[in-house]
């Protein structure tokens, strides 16, 4: 359904992901029904519809990895696989009766900020325009695709393509395969290639910690106990809570040796004492992404892989060449090298008051208050923003939705037009903020990750627990740290 462009919307939300869709959910459970979702894609899921590589699962259980409001007893397996996840969202679209606020395949391209009419002018890739009174925007963190600065990349005259945007058509059964990364879905996927390629070359530029985990499908037994007994997918749910969201991230010493320790023993099961070597991270445990398979490690025992460590100097027409002079032949190429994730909202041309481009606003990296406003740029709300990466971005979400809603509330109830968190309040929360990610003593060991921007700060991760962050976001006057303004016929 095409969006009605000469209405003006209560809400217009980015986005049909998980957030989008708890944000649909919160808005119509509290009798919002003027409201629109503008999806890039054909169908709903976000990451979990545009990603599809082989292998791909969920690395926090998904008893925790769902929606609060909409329990799933019948998890085939302690961390679902990709398919499964996407069935899940699609059945709560359905079962919420949300289709009806989707427009699909309409690609937000920029938005502008009127202020004397208080409203957001959202303009899509048709070139037609969308009018708000707020904006949720939830473009995720996972949909920029990043592509290595390699030398001759597009010479090569084989099949070549991003993890993230995986072809459906192209088999790799008995190709000579070269997968250039090394992190979390080289790491899913690696052993699934494995399993079809004739020969696969894995190019690591460092290596990770991997830990296993737990993935024994569900017994039939188990499963039944779920379905006739609510209450224990409530108490694994809540026991899983616990387990994910009591503490904050990597501050127990003890517990980070025990997962290098644990981590080794995995590395173990390498035969070739070479290339178990060249397994081993240096970096301490968490200064890099967790990751987690049980077949990662196996997968180098096997004849025809290997593990390549000299730096790629080149893409060539017929392959990759390394430092030492070594090309290797290849049919195709997949480049596992992560996504743009520090950019946020700025991926849309968001421009405020002032006219100032949202890009402009973050050139020192994202910043935002709790994740979910940034100064200047009024009723714009941000999920998934600015330092809100932690455990279960599910929970996170939920955390941010109910924070908003709550927010919109006190703006119909107190008759305002918008409302724009104080830069003090900015300033103040993320020099804190900082502060004490700095205290993370993981993440400030070099690594070269995703979390941090050219100017050196962490920009993704919440440095506290996410029982903290919700403690934070269940402030009852939320518009105390704003500067606001009401309607003027009002």
């Amino acid at each position: 359904m095409p969006p009605d462009t000469a209405h003006t919307y209560r809400a217009a939300v980015i986005g049909a992901g998980p957030g989008g869709i708890i944000t649909a959910v919160r808005l119509r459970q509290a009798g919002i029904e003027d409201f629109v979702v503008l999806e890039r894609a054909g169908g709903v899921g976000g990451t979990w519809r545009r990603n599809r590589y082989l292998g791909l699962a969920c690395d926090i259980a998904s008893h925790f990895y769902s929606f609060s409001f909409a329990p799933k007893p019948d998890w085939s397996r302690p961390f679902a696989g990709q398919a499964e996840i996407l069935a899940y969202l699609e059945d709560v679209v359905s079962t919420f009766d949300l289709r009806r606020h989707l427009c699909l395949d309409t690609s937000v391209e920029a938005a502008r900020w009127d202020h004397e009419a208080a409203l957001w002018h959202l303009t899509t890739d048709t070139g037609e325009t969308v009018t708000a009174q707020a904006v949720v925007a939830s473009p995720g963190m996972f949909g920029e695709l990043r592509y290595p600065d390699i030398e001759g990349r597009d010479r090569f005259a084989g099949t070549s393509f991003h993890a993230g945007d995986w072809p459906a058509d192209h088999s790799l059964a008995g190709e000579r395969v070269a997968v250039i990364g090394s992190a979390a879905s080289a790491v899913q996927l690696l052993p699934e290639v494995a399993k079809v390629a004739g020969r696969v070359h894995l190019f690591q530029r460092s290596p990770n910690w991997v830990l296993p985990k737990e993935d024994k499908p569900f017994a039939v037994e188990q499963l039944e106990q779920f379905r006739r007994s609510p209450d224990s997918v409530a108490a694994l749910r809540e026991e899983l809570f616990h387990r994910y969201a009591d503490d904050p991230p990597f501050t127990k010493p003890e517990e980070n040796a025990e997962r290098e320790r644990l981590g080794a023993a995995c590395i173990a099961v390498v035969e070739d004492p070479d290339v178990r070597a060249r397994l081993t991270p240096k970096d301490p445990w968490g200064c890099h992404r967790p990751l987690f398979s049980n077949d990662y490690y196996p997968t180098f025992n096997q004849p025809h892989v290997e593990l390549v460590t000299d730096p790629i100097i080149a893409i060539t027409p017929s392959g990759v060449r390394t430092v030492d002079g070594t090309e290797r032949v290849v049919d195709t190429i997949i480049y596992a090298t992560g996504y743009e994730t520090t950019k946020f909202a700025s991926v849309i041309d968001f421009v405020g008051r002032d006219g100032v481009h949202l890009r402009d606003a973050w050139a020192d990296g994202a910043q935002a208050h709790m994740g979910i406003t940034t100064s200047g740029f009024p009723n714009l709300l941000m999920l998934y923003g600015p330092n809100t990466n932690a455990g279960s971005i599910m929970y996170m979400i939920e955390c941010q939705v109910d924070y908003i809603l709550r927010t919109l509330h006190h703006m119909e109830r107190d008759h305002l037009a918008w409302i724009d968190v104080r830069p003090d309040v900015m300033a103040a929360y993320n020099a804190q903020l900082q502060s004490d990610i700095e205290n993370v003593q993981a993440w400030q060991g070099g690594c070269s990750t995703y979390y941090r921007v050219p100017s050196g700060r962490i920009v993704t991760q919440w440095p506290h627990s996410m029982a903290r962050y919700r403690s934070l976001t269940d402030n009852p006057r939320p518009l105390d740290d704003y500067e606001t303004h009401a309607h003027a016929h009002r």
